[in-house]
């Protein structure tokens, strides 16, 4: 079955740096749309950058400049680079995957368990 963990979070200060990892297995990976969405206490979970099969990326306004969204697929991962880290990028973080394009849209089929993001001024 589809399987996503997370991996890379924690506790860094404001203006740091973290990369998170998404293992997927289940599937063929280059054939899915793979994304990551944070989830904020209180808040409503929202997409922050995906990447379709072809390459194509897109971001949230918020974090275009600093979030890098990556895969390798010979690896079946997913990746994001986190620079100049906000306390407001303070979350957990969740890899999802889809056969259909949901680009920022939390529509996705497959979700892991979460990665916590926090940031702290």
């Amino acid at each position: 079955q589809v399987q996503l963990v997370e991996s890379g979070g924690g506790s860094v200060q404001a203006g740091g740096s973290l990369r998170l990892s998404c293992a997927a297995s289940g599937f063929t990976y280059g054939r899915y749309q793979m994304g990551w969405f944070r989830q904020a206490a209180g808040k409503e979970r929202e997409g922050v950058a995906v990447i379709d099969n072809d390459g194509t990326t897109t971001y949230a306004e918020s974090v275009k400049g600093r979030f890098t969204i990556s895969q390798d697929n010979a690896k079946n991962t997913l990746y994001l680079q986190m620079n100049s880290l906000k306390f407001e990028d303070t979350a957990m973080y969740y890899c999802a995957a889809d056969r259909l394009k949901w680009w920022l849209a939390p529509g996705f089929t497959y979700w892991g368990q979460g990665t916590q993001v926090t940031v702290s001024t």
